[in-house]
């Protein structure tokens, strides 16, 4: 039997990592994004020059998106283990561990749209093209700062799920352990 106690704590710190590094960039993303100011017309066109919030928001995603798929992959390792799956055949009704999971995915998936769509729009809009037809777009106050709060619940959720995992598989050892040395 394998024994994982060193690599959960190391995992689980660098999805903690990257997590904060997204909400962070996040952050920083909403005070380096476009401002109304930088908005140029001539005539009827618009421009709207790039911005740093850009490189920031793609590297608020792909940390989320690194720390979402790290996570969830714990989850199912423990999830799908030999012991695990043994003690849980007969148990298949919805549990809080499930909600959480799921909470975690709508989490992970609307910072996503977010932070994404945020970034995109902070790109350079030139002159003519725009956004969307030809029209310019700027990103509203507090869009990264949610961007950065549904990341929080997203680690917060994954975590949450990987911890009672963990706490489980462990009970399972502990109860296998017992019942094999009687």
């Amino acid at each position: 039997m394998e024994n994982h106690q060193f690599i959960y704590p190391i995992l689980i710190t660098f999805v903690t990592a990257l997590s904060l590094v997204s909400i962070s960039l996040c952050i920083a993303a909403e005070f380096k994004k476009t401002k109304k100011k930088d908005l140029r017309f001539d005539g009827e066109l618009c421009y709207l020059p790039g911005s740093v919030a850009f490189e920031l928001g793609i590297g608020a995603l792909i940390c989320l998106l690194m720390a979402q798929v790290i996570g969830n992959l714990l989850i199912c390792i423990i999830f799908f283990s030999r012991d695990h799956q043994n003690s849980s055949k007969a148990n298949k009704k919805p549990t809080i561990n499930g909600f959480i999971c799921v909470l975690s995915w709508m989490s992970f998936v609307m910072a996503t749209i977010l932070i994404g769509t945020g970034s995109s729009m902070n790109k350079s809009q030139p002159l003519g093209e725009g956004w969307i037809d030809g029209e310019c777009y700027i990103v509203k106050d507090g869009v990264y700062i949610i961007s950065a709060i549904l990341v929080f619940v997203t680690l917060s959720s994954t975590l949450s799920s990987l911890i009672l995992k963990i706490k489980k598989k462990n009970q399972v050892q502990t109860r296998w352990q017992v019942t094999s040395t009687s």
